[in-house]
């Protein structure tokens, strides 16, 4: 975004964009909607999406790609195995997030799903700063639980700290001492905690809990599906960060993760998602699942157009003039 100001002193954001294709919209009249809601008994997820007018049902998959996405589609290679589409999102995941090792997914869940048969078993225990629905569901399905540890600010309405995404420490450090560092599979933190309206984590948080996690041998793992909107705000909230770049933040961030995973759904731009890490006998460990779920490691159950849509909007998560619109246009409603 970017600010124009008017003659007599207003101020005015601009997006840093062009609108290139127009979608016709449906509105049904308010009889036809108040039927529709009836029929899907109160229930959004229920709803045809033919009898709504403004979808704020959710972030996931409601983003128009960018003129650059749409036409790396055309180059995607489909090749079973080998294909060069995957080589240029691994090395795009290597360039951005330093990570050696890459393993493809269809979507966040599946991420989810894949790091919790590895490494949740009976009893084990993940604290996270936050849940996101699926991330807790496939915890308990492997016999873990889950401690919310969240800063008090974060549940406070009224409160306008800047990070209420921030994990608590001292509590992180209270359960391992009660339950012991072999109890817990790893800790989790996600940027920009959905389901409390995406707020964010700031970048001396996350040190704080890594360095916790490598004094006891525990694993952190980064969900950066809503990375791009809590790389803003660490950037423009975070007053070590304000002269850092995106690129130098988010690499900041991926080194203090043992093992990130996204959904590209929301960083990206595209449908997918994906793992990354540097240690071998993680990913060595989590790629026979890979192979079992989802699909060859050269594709994991995503279609290579979306691959090359992914490595392009992953490149234009690192532009502060596109991760800033969001954060800004709320900010102005």
């Amino acid at each position: 975004m970017s600010n124009v100001k008017f003659y007599y002193g207003e101020n005015v954001p601009l997006e840093m964009h062009k609108v290139r294709i127009v979608q016709k919209l449906n509105l049904v009249s308010i009889e036809r909607r108040l039927e529709a809601i009836k029929e899907a008994g109160n229930n959004t997820f229920l709803l045809k999406n033919r009898d709504v007018f403004m979808d704020m049902l959710t972030d996931s998959g409601v983003n128009a790609m960018s003129d650059k996405q749409l036409a790396a589609m055309m180059e995607a290679d489909d090749s079973y195995a080998g294909s060069e589409t995957f080589s240029k999102l691994e090395s795009k995941i290597t360039e951005i997030f330093g990570k050696k090792y890459f393993l493809p997914a269809h979507q966040g869940r599946a991420c989810e799903n894949i790091l919790s048969q590895g490494f949740v078993k009976q009893g084990s225990i993940i604290p996270m700063n936050y849940h996101f629905t699926t991330s807790k569901a496939h915890v308990y399905l492997n016999g873990g639980t889950v401690e919310e540890i969240i800063i008090d600010e974060g549940l406070n309405v009224t409160s306008e700290y800047p990070f209420k995404g921030n994990m608590d420490v001292n509590k992180l450090k209270a359960i391992i001492a009660k339950h012991g560092p072999d109890k817990i599979a790893y800790v989790r933190l996600e940027a920009g905690t959905n389901l409390i309206g995406g707020q964010p984590f700031s970048l001396q948080n996350m040190k704080e809990v890594h360095t916790v996690c490598k004094d006891f041998d525990i694993m952190l793992v980064l969900d950066a599906s809503l990375l791009a909107d809590n790389l803003y705000f660490i950037k423009t909230r975070e007053e070590a960060c304000k002269n850092m770049s995106i690129r130098e933040i988010t690499r900041a961030m991926a080194d203090l993760s043992d093992v990130i995973y996204f959904s590209a759904r929301k960083l990206g731009c595209a449908r997918g998602g994906g793992i990354c890490t540097n240690n071998k006998d993680v990913y060595l460990k989590l790629r026979e699942l890979v192979t079992l779920y989802e699909g060859f490691l050269t594709y994991g159950g995503m279609s290579v157009r979306e691959m090359e849509a992914i490595t392009v909007g992953l490149d234009e998560t690192m532009d502060e003039n596109m991760i800033n619109q969001g954060p800004q246009l709320l900010n102005t409603w």
